[in-house]
């Protein structure tokens, strides 16, 4: 009886495996020109936008560029949630329609996040390699510098 229930159990999960690799989720390839905003008005130099496009667009922008594995459920699954996981919390694709105290606040976080060792996180690195330290100090002085001109903003705005 026990056997039966094991066999069953196994049939039916190869089953739903099978049936994922149809069902995929849609892709995040909305095209690098959904970063220009974001890029044209905070400035990155050429290294930072580099940095930027290699590690962190893929999940904080609409355009995700996808490795081989990612058309394999359920890591397909797994890396859509991980991706809108991202874009909720800081998505450089809606850049222009944050105010200025929302680009301060998300300046903030990651400020925030790099320092702490939070971002990148563990799951990206450990495929795609972590960023340097010397990388990480570049995009925390990048940011500090941009949230100086939007708090510059913002007080100029509450007077």
């Amino acid at each position: 009886m026990m056997k039966k229930i094991i066999k069953t159990t196994l049939l039916v999960a190869l089953v739903a495996l099978i049936v994922m690799q149809f069902i995929q989720p849609d892709k995040n390839q909305g095209g690098y020109e959904s970063v220009a905003a974001f890029e044209n008005e905070t400035k990155p130099s050429e290294a930072l936008a580099a940095l930027l496009k290699s590690n962190c667009y893929d999940c904080h922008s609409n355009q995700t560029e996808y490795p081989w594995y990612s058309k394999i459920a359920p890591v397909s699954y797994w890396l859509d949630d991980h991706v809108k996981d991202g874009k909720k919390h800081f998505n450089v694709s809606e850049w222009e329609n944050y105010s200025v105290k929302k680009k301060d606040h998300k300046l903030e976080e990651l400020i925030e996040e790099v320092e702490e060792g939070e971002m990148p996180l563990d799951s990206y690195t450990w495929i795609h390699g972590d960023i340097t330290e010397e990388q990480r100090e570049l995009l925390i002085q990048w940011a500090v510098l941009v949230r100086m001109s939007y708090k510059a903003d913002l007080e100029v705005s509450s007077k």
